[in-house]
């Protein structure tokens, strides 16, 4: 592997594992009453999952009883890119196309919105994370095997 692809994933690597981080802990931080320090990067956070994220209150955790910055199946594909950055090891995916790779991760994500579109009901955000949770980990093993 090249300097530049190592730079490369472990920069991808730290910043999913940070951003995943970040979620719960700015959910912390906006129930307390902190520094002005802390307010700025607990506003930069949930200013970035507005930015990508409906942040729909009836989707989201809630955390010391504050919303989180995105909603579950957000919070499930950051928790998902995360984990498959910090045991890169464990979740190598070894399919010869990344295409097969990004679909079969697709797949529950894909039900529950099928799902809820067919029946109307919304699935709990449990659900709707541990779906997210495939997909981000999938996606995020397909962007580090590429970089190599």
């Amino acid at each position: 592997m090249t300097d530049t692809a190592r730079v490369a994933r472990l920069t991808f690597s730290a910043a999913a594992l940070t951003w995943a981080a970040a979620l719960p802990l700015a959910s912390y931080a906006a129930s307390q009453s902190e520094s002005s320090l802390v307010y700025v990067l607990t506003a930069a956070v949930y200013a970035i999952g507005a930015a990508i994220c409906h942040q729909r209150p009836e989707r989201s955790f809630h955390l010391w009883a504050t919303q989180m910055p995105v909603c579950a199946r957000c919070t499930g594909i950051y928790v998902g890119a995360a984990l498959a950055c910090a045991v890169p090891d464990v979740a190598r995916v070894w399919w010869r196309s990344p295409r097969t790779v990004a679909a079969i991760a697709s797949l529950p994500t894909a039900a529950t919105l099928a799902y809820e579109w067919i029946t109307g009901i919304t699935p709990s955000n449990w659900i709707r994370a541990a779906a997210g949770l495939v997909l981000g980990a999938g996606i995020a093993m397909l962007i580090r095997r590429e970089v190599n």
